[in-house]
């Protein structure tokens, strides 16, 4: 199932300001229709009620009454209907009369108000529909005459029903221009949205061109503060993140700047002496043979040790470089085939321990030395810390940018620990901590990957299917300075 894209801050922001306007709209329009309604109401009832009563008590009659005087004070209560014109109804005993010509009774004068006329012996009032729902206003009023100073009920009573078909349509009329003007209101309230909207999210855009710019290393960036809200808050921690941020870069840069340079000083300075190690160790070496085997071992240890650390001095020089971006690249056509068979043939790996698939007609553009370089140091590395036999394998791949060079070093040892592939090409690293005088600098495959990067590839490493590590050298066929 296919999961929609969210909202973007501005849509949500504009949705909430419309929502809570909707909200106070439909409240407010609720209350007013609700206020209206009831003094619509209250007020016809209130004029009907008042009015029958006030024409009841100016009655003048005479108990008890006969069908005829009932009939007679029921029409002349007909006549005077206020506010709207309504029909009487009036029972006295079994008499019944109204200004109805259909029935003496009505359908909508309920038990429940005859009850609570009697029983109040003034004047109570219902507002209740008929089969059809027409709404009407049923009221009554008892006829009372006044004994000892109290009202005693005579019995008669009078009852009007009166159409609330003005007010229905006076109500409704309110409800549709409320639904009439909440539309165009809704419309309007965009403009603010809008408006809150941009206030809410230009600073919200500056911060995120600000973290951009500030992720592209332009550690100078800094952010306008406007105001004194939250998000003006927010703009000055950002400020004072990004000021205590390039400090302190700009000491780490400064203190790797200087043990760069005290690596490239010492690994200059160790040179020259180094060489003359090394020119007399071999003339020594070549001597061992008459001197006594204790004198002779200790030569050859010495000798050892020399070779070992002109390799790590020219290792830290190449190091250097590569941090002082000072390598260049001396670009050649190479038969890669041929370049493989050199580097094997000159290290003695051309026999069973190295197995290669070497497809003609390979070729690229790159740095011959600094291939050597590689393809030495990858299956070197595989000889010694993996185990032989090693496969070298040389193709192509294709590539939206032109077509790549893909070698493949595979060695038959148990692979490489998952703790340690991540810092496989970390400087100085040694996936085991005991070999502390082993033969390796911990460089080579930092150098190795420094010059993958310089012809503009990559190296990676993984374990392979059937185990054993593998190296994959992926790079352009042209490499371009």
């Amino acid at each position: 199932m296919r999961r929609m894209a969210p909202l973007g801050l501005r849509t949500r922001l504009i949705a909430a300001f419309l929502l809570v306007a909707a909200i106070c709209a439909v409240t407010t329009a609720a209350f007013t229709y609700q206020q209206a309604r009831n003094a619509i109401l209250k007020q016809t009832q209130d004029i009907a009620v008042n009015a029958l009563r006030d024409q009841v008590a100016q009655q003048e009659l005479r108990l008890p009454l006969t069908q005829q005087e009932l009939q007679t004070a029921v029409n002349e209560l007909g006549k005077r209907g206020k506010p709207h014109a309504w029909n009487i109804f009036g029972e006295y005993a079994e008499l019944r009369a109204s200004t109805s010509l259909d029935s003496p009774t009505s359908a909508v004068i309920t038990d429940e108000l005859r009850t609570k006329v009697r029983e109040k012996g003034y004047g109570a009032f219902q507002r209740v529909e008929d089969r059809v729902g027409k709404p009407y206003l049923t009221f009554g009023v008892a006829v009372t005459f006044q004994h000892d100073g109290v009202q005693e009920p005579t019995g008669a009573v009078f009852f009007a029903s009166m159409p609330l078909v003005t007010e229905k349509q006076t109500v409704q009329a309110l409800v549709a221009a409320a639904q009439q003007g909440a539309v165009p209101g809704l419309a309007i309230a965009v403009i603010p949205a809008l408006l809150a909207a941009r206030s809410v999210l230009r600073p919200v855009r500056d911060m995120r061109r600000a973290a951009q710019r500030l992720g592209r290393g332009r550690l100078d960036t800094r952010i306008e503060v406007r105001g004194a809200d939250e998000l003006a808050g927010l703009a000055r921690t950002f400020n004072e993140t990004a000021r205590a941020l390039e400090q302190s870069v700009a000491e780490l840069r400064e203190a790797e700047q200087r043990a760069r340079r005290f690596a490239s000083d010492v690994s200059h300075e160790l040179r020259t002496p180094l060489s003359g190690m090394l020119a007399v160790t071999e003339v020594l070496d070549e001597d061992a043979v008459r001197l006594d085997p204790d004198t002779a071992k200790a030569l050859h240890l010495i000798s050892a040790e020399t070779g070992k650390l002109a390799v790590l001095v020219e290792d830290l020089m190449e190091i250097s470089r590569f941090d002082a971006r000072a390598a260049e690249l001396n670009l050649d056509d190479v038969d890669i085939a041929e370049a493989v068979r050199k580097t094997l043939e000159l290290r003695h790996w051309d026999d069973h321990r190295v197995h290669t698939v070497l497809p003609d007609g390979v070729r690229a553009r790159l740095d011959p030395r600094r291939f050597d370089v590689v393809l030495a140091n990858l299956v070197g590395n595989a000889l010694r810390h993996g185990g032989a036999p090693v496969r070298v394998a040389v193709g192509t791949a294709p590539h939206p940018e032109g077509e790549r060079l893909v070698i493949e070093v595979a060695d038959s040892g148990p692979g490489i620990a998952p703790e340690v592939l991540p810092h496989i090409f970390d400087r100085f690293y040694k996936a085991d901590a005991a070999r502390t005088r082993s033969a390796g600098s911990g460089l080579g495959l930092a150098i190795t990957q420094e010059n993958v990067h310089l012809h503009g590839g990559v190296l990676r490493a993984a374990n392979g299917p059937a185990g054993g590590a593998v190296f994959t050298l992926d790079m352009p066929l042209e490499a371009r300075v």
